[in-house]
């Protein structure tokens, strides 16, 4: 099953927020509907947020068709689509890609778009591998890597197979993958809700450990390296991704072990010189201060949550996309 597709004029994504209790699929056939399971996350993670974006396109047409809009209404509609999450770089590009064809007519637009889909799922398994190849490179030794990882860069947050979590795919299927360490990834439990449950499925053995003891245990020698995904990448190397990343660059620097970044080619925003410049979307306080509907924070508190950290470039031991290895600690750019 993929985490997102096109089916007879809807766009069928898995409900992420229903997981880890109930696999439940929503057909979406406005581009309001989209963009509301954009923003609430029920379809998240950079690859499956440009495969969104493509299809976004396609159902602006579709919709506009039905309801007699004109040229303008389409493009505004595209662009409420584009704008939906700021930091992630796929879901713009995802977009633009599609949109440039909206002259050509929408055949060309939904082949386009599907497109996005194909190649999007060819790009995380060689991802996958190339990055297996890199961690059996820099660990060494012949026995299992332990991997940290931190939110949900797998099947979930692609069209299908991962990107961070189709590095650990790749050493499971080899025979060389030890145990996983899934940071629970506050606020929104991404880790715990949604990487343990494709580790499971995946039958590997895992661990669920809470953010603040993810740098520790890296100090303490509980694994070998550290793998994420990323939502945008920077033309220097830096890297945002999900909050509670950078610390584990940090530990992992001085752990003295490999910290690595699986993302496609997508993902690197040229446009985008540096991480200072990227935009950092802030989901405000209720994610934060309420838990299951319950708040839990006194009602005069208020709460800072911002979605992304960034990651220095020379803490990122390597960037591997599905056409490249980049070694941004050693001075490589990835344009």
């Amino acid at each position: 099953m993929r985490t997102i597709d096109w089916d007879g004029g809807a766009v069928v994504i898995i409900d992420q927020v229903a997981l880890p209790h109930e696999l439940r699929t929503q057909r979406l056939t406005e581009v309001a509907e989209l963009v509301d399971a954009i923003r609430r996350l029920a379809v998240r993670g950079a690859p499956a947020l440009g495969a969104a974006g493509a299809l976004g396109v396609v159902l602006a047409i579709d919709q506009g068709q039905r309801e007699g809009w004109d040229d303008d209404g389409v493009a505004a509609a595209i662009e409420q689509v584009r704008s939906a999450r700021p930091t992630a770089a796929n879901l713009a590009w995802g977009v633009e890609r599609v949109a440039a064809l909206v002259p050509k007519g929408r055949d060309d637009v939904l082949a386009e778009a599907l497109a996005v889909l194909d190649e999007d799922a060819a790009a995380n398994r060689a991802i996958g591998e190339r990055g297996a190849d890199l961690l059996l490179g820099l660990c060494g030794g012949d026995g299992p890597i332990r991997v940290h990882t931190h939110c949900n860069a797998g099947a979930l947050a692609c069209v299908e197979w991962g990107t961070a979590l189709g590095v650990v795919r790749s050493l499971h299927e080899r025979g060389r993958l030890g145990r996983v360490l899934a940071d629970e990834t506050r606020p929104l439990l991404q880790g715990a809700r949604l990487t343990a449950w494709e580790l499971d499925r995946m039958g590997v053995d895992h661990r669920v450990v809470v953010d603040g003891a993810g740098p520790f245990l890296v100090a303490r020698g509980e694994t070998d390296a550290v793998v994420v995904g990323a939502d945008r990448i920077a033309a220097n190397g830096d890297v945002a991704n999900k909050i509670g990343t950078y610390p584990l660059a940090l530990a992992a620097a001085r752990a003295g072990i490999p910290f690595v970044v699986a993302a496609p080619e997508s993902t690197i925003d040229p446009a985008t010189p540096d991480g200072a410049s990227i935009p950092i979307e802030d989901r405000g306080d209720g994610e934060v201060l309420v838990i299951a509907g319950h708040r839990i924070a006194p009602e005069g508190s208020a709460a800072l949550n911002p979605a992304f950290d960034v990651t220095p470039a020379d803490l990122v031991t390597a960037i591997v996309t599905e056409a490249r290895t980049i070694r941004p600690a050693r001075g490589e750019r990835p344009v």
